[in-house]
Parts: C-alpha cells; structure tokens; sequence
C-alpha cells in the first residue's frame, strides 16, 4: 500500500470509503473529522450512512451491485480542487478494467480512479492515473482488511478501523 501524490488545487482533504454494507463503524467519523469532501464507492447499504457521512462533509457516491436500483456498474465524475476524479464500484482490475471504464477514459479522462468490490486495498499509478480501493469499511468478510483511505494534502492513504 503506498503512497502516491496528485494535485488538488484547493481541496486538501478527501475521506475514500466504500463497503459499508450498512454499517458506519465509529472511527470513520474520526478518521473523517475536518475532511472537505467524502467519496463512496459503492455497497453503501442504505440512506442512513449517506446521512451519518454528510454530516461530516458532502459525498459523492456510486451505488454498488448490493444497493438498491444499481448493478454496481455505473460511472460517476466529480472534479474536487481541479482533480478530475471517475468513482465506480466495479472495476474490476485496475491493469484491466471493464470495457465501459476504458471508454469513459478515453472521452473524458481522469487523474484517479475509486473503485471498490473486491475489499481490498489498492493504490497504484497506472499511465499517469491513480486507482485507488480503500478496501471495506463494513462486515468483515474473510481475512480481509477493514480500512478506509484518505487523499490528505495530494497523498493517498489506508488507515484501520
């Protein structure tokens, strides 16, 4: 898991979650405090956590194939401080994403990539753009870690709840 740097601008402080499945532990709320903006990637788990989340700052989502009315396929864009940033919730590999991702890439690029699915971590730079996984912050699943990432001051980091 290292560490990799992109130009925000203005924006100093992103929270990167994803995975909820419903549940919001209370360390995000920590981990989270005096962010500027909030992304989700996706299995959110219902409007509650939305809710809890937008308390601490405003979110950009995606629904992942665990949400309601979504396939986990769907293609969000937000610019945050001059960063133009595509979230997904199914990739599924960075080297290899889906065919729809690609294409999105090729119209309108982007200099980070969130996704989420697989509850693992990743941050990799792949031909100038980062993909970044902050792995599950829900249910444990397997032996799989439980973390959230933060993009503090052009940094990408994991941290554990």
């Amino acid at each position: 898991m290292g560490e990799e740097g992109v130009d925000l601008g203005g924006v100093t402080r992103i929270g990167i979650i994803s995975d909820t499945h419903g549940l919001l532990r209370p360390g995000v709320a920590d981990l989270f405090a005096n962010v500027d903006h909030i992304l989700h990637a996706g299995d959110v788990g219902g409007e509650h956590v939305l809710r809890a989340l937008r308390e601490l700052a405003p979110v950009t989502y995606v629904g992942g194939n665990n949400d309601d009315g979504s396939d986990g396929l769907d293609i969000v864009r937000v610019t945050l401080g001059g960063t133009r940033v595509l979230l997904t919730h199914i990739l599924p590999k960075p080297e290899k994403p889906r065919a729809e991702v690609i294409a999105s890439l090729k119209k309108q690029p982007a200099d980070v990539v969130v996704f989420g699915h697989s509850h693992l971590p990743h941050n990799e730079v792949i031909h100038g753009v980062t993909f970044f996984n902050p792995a599950s912050a829900g249910p444990r699943r397997f032996r799989n870690p439980i973390l959230v990432g933060l993009l503090d001051n052009g940094v990408f980091r994991h941290f554990s709840l």
